[in-house]
This record gives C-alpha cells, structure tokens and sequence, in this order.
C-alpha cells in the first residue's frame, strides 16, 4: 500500500496498512492516520490534502497483517512478511532517491537506524550510517524518526516523550524546507 508520485523528495515509511487502509486504499487513513495528519500540521502542512501532496507514503509491509489474538489492535508484522516486502521497499528507496525519509514507529526505525529504539532517537536526525546530523547536509538521505501516531501505542502517554515529539515536529518543518529545496530526481 502507497500513494505518492515519482519526484517527491520526502518518503514516509510506516509498519503496515490496517483494514480501514485497505479498505479505501490510501495509507494513513484510519485515526493513527489523522493523528499523523495533526501531526504534520504542527509541522507546517495545511493540511491532509497538502501532506499527500507533497509526501510520499509507504510501509515495511504492503499487506494488513490482521488482528492481534483476541482482537485488541493490528498484529505487528513478522520478521518473515517484512523481508517478502523488502525487495520493493528496496526499488523504492532507489527509484525516488527521497532526501528526507520518516521512519514512523519501531519497526520501520529498525530498519533505518537499526538496534536504536524510539527513546534515544526521536526528536533528532541522522544520516543513513546512523550518525547524529545537526544540520542537514549534501548526505542523503536524511532520516527522522518519529513514533507511531496509534492510540494503541502508549509511547506518548510519558510527558518526556511528548517533548521529544514536539522537538522532531520543529525538526520536521525546517528538514521539510530542506528537502523539498532540491531539484527533484528525472
């Protein structure tokens, strides 16, 4: 599951489309999709519309991944259905070249800034080996992990990890700026 169009130099990778994704067949379009939507919003995009717009979206997994057991929220995918997706994550990732990439959540920041977890990375960015950026650079792309906007995740429920949130969101507008400054790919 995507949307997105060749040329846009900002790729934002979730964990995997849920059934309300599936159903109208656009990512983040179910409430983590209009929590992501406010989000983006404090980061300087009018709008919904706007963010589809100008980013490009995406997920570890191309397919839902159905319930958890008892049916308290979507499973997470498995080691096994992340890397079937891999390959097209792969011809993705090389056919737009994005400056900016936005792992959002845990799994997707496993596979960008692999062994870091959400608490020591939010809030700032970092180039594709992992180093810390404090400024963006000609070394794209640039990565900048924000948490998975669920109602099912607790991350945010902590004060301290709502401050990192807000500092990645000012980090977001100005890396935003950056990105889409550049001439885009042919």
């Amino acid at each position: 599951m995507f949307s997105g169009r060749a040329g846009q130099r900002i790729l934002l990778v979730g964990q995997a489309p849920g059934p309300v994704e599936i159903d109208v067949r656009r990512p983040f379009a179910g409430r983590a999709g209009a929590q992501l939507m406010r989000w983006m919003q404090r980061a300087g995009f009018a709008s919904d519309a706007d963010v589809r717009d100008r980013v490009y979206m995406t997920a570890m997994t191309t397919c839902f991944p159905g319930r958890r057991p008892g049916g308290a929220g979507d499973r997470r995918p498995s080691a096994r259905e992340v890397a079937l997706c891999a390959p097209w994550l792969d011809q993705l990732l090389a056919r737009l070249q994005p400056r900016l990439i936005l792992p959002v959540g845990s799994l997707a920041l496993s596979r960008f800034l692999p062994g870091r977890n959400l608490d020591d990375v939010i809030g700032a960015a970092y180039a594709a080996s992992g180093a810390p950026l404090a400024s963006p650079s000609d070394e794209v792309p640039v990565l900048l992990p924000l948490p998975h906007p669920s109602g099912q995740s607790r991350w945010l429920n902590d004060p301290g990890r709502t401050a990192l949130l807000d500092r990645a969101l000012v980090r977001l507008a100005e890396l935003v700026r950056w990105a889409e400054a550049a001439e885009p790919v042919e």
